[in-house]
Parts: structure tokens; C-alpha cells; sequence
């Protein structure tokens, strides 16, 4: 196989790169920041991608973020590899904040701060996605085995969790998204007239040394 890898990675040292890559999230954020400012598009087309990405990592929808971010790119003519890229927004070490700040701002609007999750209650939250997942699990092995299936855990999951965090995530989503998009379209921009400059520089001297070797 061509592309495939050489040096076979154990499941171990894929886990740690998944939530630390290699030369650290530093080095991870600045090779994203070069591939947007280096993106074949106006900037305001590009601020809007990046400004999708980032609102998709406030919705609930793990596993889904591609899919939600190049939907919304697309609806408001925003580039999509932007908002591809800007999906990194949400990470290992930004996720456990967007959750907690989802869920909160969805209890608070949805009325249901008594059932809000406490720091003492974090286990219960976990229960909640494990037991989620266990029902989903047994509802598809039912499919093919015949037995009830069982929707307790997901409802109660949908009820608790889900929608509280679908709801929640819209409003500091929204902030975010748009503190992004202010932030990257005047960088963007600059950047882009930068490297403009350094060509047409670069054009004149190539014509003005053509020029000289005529004469």
C-alpha cells in the first residue's frame, strides 16, 4: 500500500495523540491558523467558515461536528474548510468547558436548575452517557435477536443531557462563534493583502530584471 504507514502505531500511543499530538496543541493551533490564512478565498467567505466550526463544537452532536460544520458553512457561503478546520476549536482540553457551560446555560434557560449537574454530581452525568450508550447497544442487538428493546436510559438521557446541552450551547456558542469571526476577519485580511504585496513586489522585480537583460 502506498500511503500506508510504515511504523504501525500501537492503540495506546494513538489515544495519547489523539488528546496531546505530537509538538503539543500549541504547534496543532498555529499549523491551523496558517491553513486558514493560506485558504483560496475572500476573507470574509473564510471568517464565516471558521465562524460555523466553532459554533458547531457548542452543539451536543459528537462524531457529527464535519457534517454539522460544512452544513452550515454551505448555508451562509462560508468556506467549508474552514469550518472543517475550525471544528479543532472543540478538543481534549476545550471540551469538558463547552459541556459544562452548554449544560448550565440549558438548564438556566430551559428552568431546570435544581437537576443541574454539581460538581459532587459529575459521576451521575457519566452514569448517564454509559448507560445512554448501553441501551443503544442492546436496542440494535435486539434488532437481530428479538428481545424488548429498552429506551429508559435514553430518554432519561435525551430529557437530563441532550436537549439541555442542544439548547445551551446556542447562546455561548453564538459568542464565541462571533468573537472568532471578528477576530480572524481583520487578520485574515491583513495577511492576505500581505501576501498580495510580497507578489506583485516579487512581479515587478522578475519584469524589471527581464527588463535590464534586454537592454
Amino acid at each position: 500500500m502506498v500511503f500506508k504507514r510504515r511504523d504501525r502505531r500501537p492503540i495506546w500511543r494513538i489515544v495519547v495523540e489523539a488528546l496531546w499530538p505530537r509538538g503539543g496543541w500549541g504547534r496543532a493551533v498555529r499549523y491551523i491558523r496558517l491553513r486558514l490564512n493560506r485558504l483560496p478565498d475572500p476573507p470574509h467567505r473564510i471568517a464565516r467558515g471558521i465562524f460555523a466550526g466553532v459554533f458547531t463544537t457548542f452543539t451536543p452532536f459528537y462524531g457529527l461536528h464535519f457534517i454539522v460544520a460544512a452544513v452550515l458553512a454551505l448555508v451562509m457561503r462560508g468556506n467549508v474548510l474552514a469550518a472543517l478546520l475550525s471544528t479543532f476549536f472543540g478538543n481534549p482540553l476545550t471540551y469538558v468547558p463547552i459541556g459544562v457551560v452548554s449544560l448550565k446555560t440549558g438548564y438556566w434557560l430551559l428552568d431546570m436548575e435544581g437537576r443541574a449537574p454539581k460538581h459532587e454530581d459529575h459521576a451521575g452525568l457519566v452514569e448517564k452517557f454509559l448507560n445512554a450508550g448501553s441501551d443503544l447497544w442492546d436496542n440494535l442487538v435486539a434488532l437481530f435477536t428479538g428481545r424488548e428493546a429498552e429506551w429508559g436510559h435514553l430518554i432519561r438521557f435525551y430529557d437530563e443531557v441532550f436537549y439541555p446541552y442542544m439548547i445551551g450551547g446556542i447562546i455561548p456558542g453564538l459568542i464565541a462563534a462571533m468573537v472568532m469571526y471578528h477576530i480572524s476577519l481583520p487578520i485574515i485580511t491583513a495577511y492576505q493583502n500581505r501576501r498580495k504585496g510580497a507578489l506583485k513586489a516579487k512581479l515587478a522585480a522578475l519584469k524589471k530584471k527581464k527588463a535590464e537583460s534586454a537592454k
